[in-house]
């Protein structure tokens, strides 16, 4: 029962995300008000202001939802040894977490200067210095260490210039994560994708 209450609170939560998201990628994040989420979800404000006070919430809270996979990933990183095996599934794990916040990735390259008004636009730049402090080892040369920092950028311009490529989006995802490991691999000694 109370399980039940909680379970109709997240999903309500999660629709609030949702079509919020949808809407700024409609109209962008500042011509969207708690108004129009609220009328496309035929909800009354009152019962959006129970979840979200503000549009900023609901992107903070779009963020901390995306991040969590991310800093799971991280901890899970730091607990392992510092192998290419290891960067290689650090790579896997990070494009299925990619695929999963899509549409919350699209509107971070659709909205940089939203994104880089509020703190959340900090703090996922700090993850990914993290990230690519993980990828790449610092005694590398130069041209390893940037094919390690591409390798993570791979995945992220191919999820944005992809998206107008014909193809299934799960094999445009692979052929991303495919050139990314290559690129790692080859910045650790390896021969690459051959």
């Amino acid at each position: 029962m109370g399980g039940t209450k909680h379970q109709r609170r997240g999903d309500t939560r999660r629709r609030i995300q949702d079509v919020a998201l949808e809407l700024f990628a409609e109209q962008g994040y500042e011509k969207t008000s708690l108004r129009e989420i609220a009328e496309r979800l035929a909800v009354t404000k009152a019962a959006l202001y129970y979840h979200f006070k503000t549009k900023e919430d609901i992107l903070v809270s779009l963020f901390q939802d995306m991040t969590r996979p991310m800093d799971e990933l991280i901890d899970w990183a730091k607990e392992q040894p510092h192998t290419l095996a290891t960067k290689q599934e650090v790579l896997r794990r990070y494009s299925e977490a990619l695929a999963a916040a899509s549409p919350l990735f699209r509107f971070m390259h659709e909205n940089q200067a939203t994104v880089r008004e509020l703190s959340v636009g900090e703090s996922f730049k700090d993850r990914m210095v993290v990230m690519m402090e993980i990828i790449k080892e610092p005694h590398m040369p130069l041209v390893d260490q940037v094919r390690c920092v591409s390798a993570l950028f791979t995945m992220h311009a191919g999820m944005i210039a992809l998206r107008d490529v014909e193809g299934d989006p799960e094999e445009k995802r692979k052929a991303a994560l495919e050139v990314a490991i290559d690129l790692v691999t080859q910045a650790h000694g390896g021969t690459g994708g051959a």
